[in-house]
């Protein structure tokens, strides 16, 4: 008999599943994971993004990359701002097809 493991790829460890419940940034490893993470919320998703766009992540001699704790390589800053705008433009679709009213957007 199969059992499932208890956090879902790529989190196979109690560890990786710990380090994603207290760093929620760790584990993505492009900008374009954390807009379909259907887990976090809008709010979530824009702290990460922004996060990540920071000077914070900012590779030395490098601004036009950013380079996210727990990330392998560095991503370039154009794609994580890209998915920051398209993340808002979704947003901007929920709330104007609402009435103006902020709901959780399934992304």
């Amino acid at each position: 008999m199969r059992t499932a493991a208890p956090f879902p790829p790529p989190f196979t460890t109690l560890r990786d599943g710990l380090q994603r419940l207290l760093r929620p940034a760790i584990g993505f490893r492009h900008p374009d994971d954390v807009v379909k993470d259907p887990d976090l919320t809008p709010g979530e998703k824009r702290a990460i993004l922004s996060s990540w766009s920071s000077d914070a992540c900012a590779v030395e001699g490098r601004p036009d990359l950013r380079w996210m704790l727990g990330c392998d390589e560095p991503v370039p800053l154009h794609e994580v701002l890209d998915a920051l705008e398209r993340l808002e433009r979704r947003e901007g679709r929920v709330r104007a097809a609402v009435g103006g009213e902020e709901v959780r957007a399934a992304c």
